[in-house]
């Protein structure tokens, strides 16, 4: 079992932030509100909401043999990279690869720095190789996510708390901020963070590695 704490600013949000980080259903985890947040009075005083979330598993589970085919052939395939890069860590797999469910590889180890590459590049090219062998070997296209000691997870969490203050600053001001180019995966943590906000709306401008996020007042 794992768990893990989740700050947003309602504790719906919380949770789905969580789902995603760790790639489950709702069934899939016990929620433990620890502080539900408060709105403030035009934003003076507001709270971020809390939970801790603990992944559930079932007995069958872990039992040898019980993993799918899908998440089985993702963890060999990357055991295999590693092995074959003189790299020495162990894979830790979440989510099942079915009915939409991405499986999820964290790779644990020492010194794994040259996996995540400069601003993670090296990260998502390996999730990218990964995900190709596996939907050959399946023959079908099973969304894969690969992690080195959660980096992703932690950098998509430092992402999500700058996209709020960002939007804070936007909906004060009345003023467009543009942030810095960033990969598909990052711009969407920033459209899915600030879709619901009343005050702020998103979209994304420029061209390939140029590609950049304008956060922007729905107000004139």
């Amino acid at each position: 079992m794992r768990e893990l704490e989740i700050s947003a600013r309602t504790v719906e949000e919380a949770t789905r932030v969580a789902l995603e980080q760790l790639g489950v259903t709702r069934e899939e985890i016990d929620i433990t509100v620890l502080k539900k947040g408060k709105s403030g009075l035009l934003g003076v005083g507001a709270e971020d909401a809390k939970i801790k979330v603990m992944l559930l598993e079932d007995e069958d589970e872990r039992q040898p043999g019980a993993m799918s085919d899908a998440a089985d052939a993702a963890r060999q395939v990357l055991s295999d990279i590693l092995h074959a890069m003189g790299i020495q860590a162990t894979v830790d797999v979440t989510g099942s690869g079915d009915e939409g469910v991405p499986v999820t590889l964290n790779i644990e180890g020492d010194d794994l720095g040259v996996l995540i590459g400069r601003r993670g590049q090296a990260l998502s090219s390996l999730q990218y190789l990964v995900r190709l062998i596996v939907a050959e070997k399946l023959k079908k296209w099973v969304s894969v996510n690969v992690d080195v000691d959660w980096y992703k997870k932690r950098h998509y969490e430092a992402l999500k708390k700058l996209a709020l203050r960002l939007a804070e600053q936007v909906a004060r001001r009345r003023r467009p901020i543009t942030m810095e180019p960033m990969p598909p995966d990052e711009r969407r943590i920033v459209h899915i963070t600030l879709a619901d906000d009343p005050d702020v709306m998103t979209q994304s401008t420029g061209d390939g590695d140029g590609r950049r996020v304008v956060i922007q007042s729905r107000k004139k």
